[in-house]
C-alpha cells in the first residue's frame, strides 16, 4: 500500500478538496465531476506536496467522472490497476484512499457491503470503510491494489455507508476518451460523443445537456483581489487555492495561508518555526521589536507566526495596492524568517513546513 500513495492526489478547486488517482499506463488524473464541477482548471498535489496545474479535459456527470491533464506530466506509477476481470464479491476487503477533510493522506478499512447497489439510475459498490468529504475522487482498492471502485459519495449523518463508482463504468469512461488537448469537453452520455461549446442539446444525438455543466463558478472581488497578489508573486493562482475565499501554499518552505476572519478582516499568515528549547529571552526580545513591519510576529501553541492583517474595505481604497505588495511580500518574507530563526536562535521548522 505504500507505493500507492504516489498515485493518489489531493484535488484542490475554489470551492473545496477532493481527492484523485492515476492508474497504470494512463496520463491523466481521474476524480469525481462533483469535486471539479464550475472549475476547467484546478490544482492537484502530489504526495511530497508539490502542486501543480491541472485542466479539466473530460466531464460525464452522469456518471460522476472526470478526467484531469498536467502539462508535462507522464505516469511512471504502476500502483494501481484498472482490471476488467477482478472478482468483487461481498465481504471482501476494501481500503479507501484519499484525503478525507484536505488532510494529508489517509487510508480506512472496511469490506464491501453490496457489489450492485441502486441508487437513482445506476448501481454503486457500497463499503463500510469511512468515507468523508474530501475522499470523492479518490480510489476503492482491493488488497491487491486493483482498483474496485472511484468512491464517490456517503449518505449524510450516516456511518459506515460508502459508495463507489464501479471500475467497469471507470473502464468504459477510459476506454471511450482520448485525449488530443486541453479543450473541456463534456460527454453525452446517451451517445457518448463529446461536446466542446455549450449547447441546451447534444450535438449528435439531441439529448438534453445542462447548460451549467459549461458555467464556471465567478469569483468574489476579494478573491480577484487576493490571486491578482499572488499573480504579482509569480505563481499560477489556481495553486493556491484551497476553497472558498482561502487560500494556502508553501513559498519556498514557509507554508502562507491567505483568508477572511469574521467577514471583516483580510489575514495572511505563515506559521514559520516552533519554539526552541534554549535562547527563549533572547528570541521573545527578538519578537516583541517591531522588526518586521508592517508585518507582526507572535506566538501560537509554541510556534512562531508571521501574520498581516487588514479591513476589507481598505482593498477599496487608494491603499489597495499597498496592501496587494504586502501580501505578497508576506510570503517572500516567511521563506526568509524561518531560516533566519534556524540559523539564530536554533527554532525547528513548524510541522508546516515543506523540505526543499
Amino acid at each position: 500500500m505504500e507505493n500507492i500513495k504516489k498515485s493518489v492526489y489531493k484535488i484542490i478547486t475554489a470551492s473545496g478538496t477532493g481527492s484523485g488517482f492515476t492508474i497504470s499506463g494512463k496520463n491523466y488524473i481521474i476524480t469525481n465531476y462533483h469535486v471539479v464541477a464550475g472549475e476547467k482548471t484546478v490544482a492537484v498535489e502530489d504526495y511530497k506536496k508539490d502542486r501543480s496545474v491541472a485542466n479539466v479535459v473530460m466531464v460525464n456527470p452522469e456518471v460522476d467522472l472526470a478526467f484531469l491533464h498536467v502539462d508535462g506530466f507522464e505516469n511512471t506509477e504502476t500502483g494501481i490497476t484498472l482490471e476488467n476481470d477482478v472478482m468483487i464479491t461481498n465481504t471482501n476487503k476494501t481500503y479507501i484512499h484519499g484525503f478525507p477533510f484536505g488532510m494529508p493522506y489517509t487510508i480506512t478499512e472496511g469490506i464491501i457491503s453490496s457489489t450492485n447497489q441502486p441508487m437513482g439510475s445506476r448501481h454503486y459498490i457500497q463499503t463500510d470503510a469511512a468515507v468523508n468529504p474530501g475522499n470523492s475522487g479518490g480510489p476503492m482498492l482491493n488488497e491487491a491494489g486493483n482498483l474496485i471502485a472511484v468512491t464517490t459519495s456517503k449518505f449524510t449523518n450516516a456511518d459506515n455507508v460508502g459508495f463507489g463508482i464501479k471500475h467497469s463504468d471507470l473502464a468504459k469512461e477510459l476506454e471511450d476518451f482520448t485525449y488530443v488537448d486541453n479543450a473541456y469537453r463534456v460527454k453525452c452520455n446517451s451517445c457518448d460523443n463529446y461536446m466542446e461549446e455549450q449547447g441546451e442539446f447534444c450535438n449528435n444525438c439531441g439529448n438534453n445537456m445542462d447548460i451549467s455543466i459549461w458555467e464556471e463558478f465567478e469569483k468574489s472581488h476579494f478573491a480577484n483581489f487576493v490571486e491578482e497578489a499572488l499573480t504579482e508573486l509569480g505563481m499560477n493562482p489556481v495553486i493556491g487555492r484551497a476553497g472558498k475565499d482561502f487560500w494556502e501554499f508553501h513559498q519556498g518552505s514557509a507554508l502562507i495561508r491567505i483568508f477572511v476572519f469574521k467577514r471583516d478582516y483580510l489575514v495572511a499568515t505563515s506559521p514559520l518555526n516552533k519554539l526552541p528549547k534554549s535562547n527563549l529571552s533572547e528570541l521573545l526580545e527578538y519578537l516583541l521589536g517591531n522588526n518586521v513591519s508592517p508585518y507582526t510576529l507572535g506566538i501560537h501553541e509554541n510556534k512562531i507566526f508571521l501574520s498581516y492583517r487588514t479591513h476589507l474595505s481598505d482593498i477599496f481604497t487608494d491603499h489597495s495596492s499597498t496592501i496587494k505588495e504586502n501580501i505578497k511580500n508576506l510570503a517572500l518574507k516567511a521563506d526568509d524568517l524561518d531560516n533566519f530563526f534556524i540559523d539564530t536562535y536554533g527554532c525547528e521548522l513548524s510541522m508546516e513546513a515543506k523540505d526543499v
